[in-house]
């Protein structure tokens, strides 16, 4: 799934009814999920967070910002943060399946949009900037609005796109891309502040003064101190006491966790926590958190208790949870911490029991249909592959292969987990295909649009099934390899796996046969039915010699 977020961040933290109105521009927009709305009066300010779709999220954001442009006056504005405009900040932050570079590319597209459209100045930072120096967002905000109208005259600081003149209604906004910033915090048996913070300054990226043995800070030839460098880039920290928690902590802002992920700041606290006396207790996730971060760290600990990654994310990731004490203080429910569950819709034909899925599917509703049952069977292909691989896996006669069927069953599990995702795809693609054929056609405008519209959906209708089928060649290479050297007492299994992988890979050609003579662009027609021709003679060849093999060895 191609996921994006959004934190705009607006000048208004004290009148609820603009705040609303934002929220609901953001809300008529489908493919976004507003996940959280943080006002601080203090600060007249707001942060929004949406995610979804990242085309949906760049018109989402825009919406946000037209809206945000009509309502607050930043004339009159005060607040204790730094600002320069209606919409200070808007970045956006790739979630998953989707570059730096591509946010970067979204933020140059959304800047464009409202620089053209709304006349309001955007200067592009973080990874979309377009001069070094405006990387660094404190730069670009220098001497906030009350410098926008001097900026306006000097030609150094004119906007990447927008008038190079003063708003002074709605100011200038940043946009631009950046990673995903984990706040997460060590929970420790101590009240001492003091040694919370020196931990903190252990491991943050600034790092700590060094001072000798009697406690006098080092300097240089030139009078400076002398910084001793943290053990961690990307890291941000510092040791507090909470009175709620009777306890201390290490506040710290991961802002790269790709670099520095959770899982090894905590283990190195823990390990210089206990050279102190100094137990950890637990940590505590402030906020959402992407999937492959807390992914990555329930791996971590799985490989240190030399035990198979190769199983269902969410017993991965209740690992991480466990190993990491993130309930500690508070439950910790996946469904509304993992970004990716907490903005999956509560209808997915994915969630379903079995028995409805089935219901539904024989009913004279258009969809789910074969598409969807293709990438049903794509996800039990590749779960039986990782099922014979974790049986084989410990098990007495196969220690030669333990490294192999190791990886092996976590190559299966992110079959099954796309294919998944493909089953709502599938129908979701097929429904817009349908939406863009009931658009109207009485104008020569209207029916032109209707055509572009069908087009375009018709070839995502495609392209879905077609994602399918070339999955299917990995899950049908995987299940060959299983049943070669896994356990033999699942030698069905494996032949099983190699077959319901043909059977996607044919549903999945049905479906692209079945809606190619709609499409217009013959290079894209020929593209696929090559493509889809190759795949489909390479998975049957495959699937040929796995029957042969499995029948030959287990016929009695």
């Amino acid at each position: 799934m191609r996921l994006m977020e959004c934190v705009p961040n607006f000048s208004e933290g004290r009148d609820h009814k603009v705040l609303d109105a934002i929220a609901e521009a953001i809300r008529s927009v489908a493919g976004v999920v507003l996940l959280d709305i943080d006002p601080g009066a203090d600060t007249n300010r707001t942060v929004f967070t949406l995610a979804g779709d990242p085309e949906a999220c760049v018109e989402a954001a825009f919406q946000a910002i037209r809206k945000a442009a009509e309502l607050i006056d930043m004339s009159k504005h005060h607040g204790e943060h730094p600002r320069m405009g209606a919409t200070d900040v808007c970045p956006f932050i790739p979630i998953s399946e989707i570059t730096m570079e591509e946010c970067a590319e979204y933020a140059r597209q959304l800047g464009k949009r409202v620089g053209e459209e709304l006349g309001i100045p955007v200067y592009l930072y973080e990874h979309a900037a377009s001069r070094e120096e405006w990387r660094n967002l404190a730069n670009v905000r220098s001497g906030e609005y009350e410098a926008l109208a001097d900026k306006a005259k000097d030609p150094a600081w004119k906007p990447d796109f927008g008038p190079h003149a003063f708003n002074s209604r709605s100011g200038a906004t940043a946009i631009g891309a950046r990673e995903f910033l984990i706040a997460y915090n060590i929970n420790l048996n101590t009240r001492d502040k003091k040694k919370a913070h020196d931990l903190a300054l252990t491991i943050r990226e600034s790092g700590k003064p060094h001072k000798d043995a009697s406690g006098k800070l080092v300097k240089d030839a030139a009078g400076n101190k002398v910084i001793i460098p943290g053990l961690f880039t990307h890291c941000k920290a510092v040791g507090w006491y909470i009175d709620s928690y009777n306890r201390a902590q290490i506040s710290i802002n991961l802002t790269n966790y790709r670099i520095t992920p959770p899982h090894a700041v905590l283990d190195k606290v823990r390990e210089l926590a206990a050279g102190m006396g100094v137990q950890v207790t637990g940590s505590e996730l402030v906020g959402l958190i992407p999937k492959q971060a807390l992914l990555e760290s329930g791996k971590y600990y799985l490989r240190k208790m030399n035990e198979s990654t190769g199983i269902p994310e969410r017993m991965i990731l209740e690992t991480a949870v466990q190993s990491m004490g993130l309930a500690e203080l508070n439950p910790f429910e996946l469904d509304r911490k993992i970004i990716e569950y907490a903005i999956a819709r509560p209808d997915n034909l994915v969630n379903m029991t079995i028995s409805a899925f089935c219901d539904l599917l024989s009913t004279d509703a258009p969809a789910p249909g074969g598409g969807s049952v293709a990438a049903l069977c794509l996800a039990i292909s590749g779960a039986l592959s990782a099922m014979v691989s974790n049986l084989t896996i410990d098990k007495k006669g196969y220690e030669q292969v333990q490294d192999e069927m190791r990886q092996l069953a976590a190559e299966g599990q992110p079959i099954k987990e796309k294919a998944l995702q493909g089953i709502d795809r599938d129908t979701d693609a097929f429904n817009a295909m349908m939406d863009a054929m009931r658009l109207p056609k009485k104008t020569a405008e209207e029916t032109a649009i209707r055509n572009a519209a069908v087009e375009k959906s018709t070839q995502q209708a495609i392209l879905v099934p077609f994602e399918t089928l070339e999955l299917s060649l990995d899950a049908v290479i995987l299940a060959q390899k299983v049943a070669k050297v896994g356990n033999t007492n699942a030698l069905s299994d494996a032949g099983v796996a190699a077959l319901t992988a043909l059977s996607a890979a044919k549903a999945a050609h049905y479906n692209v046969l079945i809606n190619i003579g709609g499409i217009n662009d013959l290079a894209f027609k020929q593209d696929i039915l090559n493509r889809s021709a190759h795949l489909i003679r390479q998975i049957g060849q495959i699937a040929t010699e796995v029957e042969n093999e499995v029948v030959d060895r287990i016929r009695p």
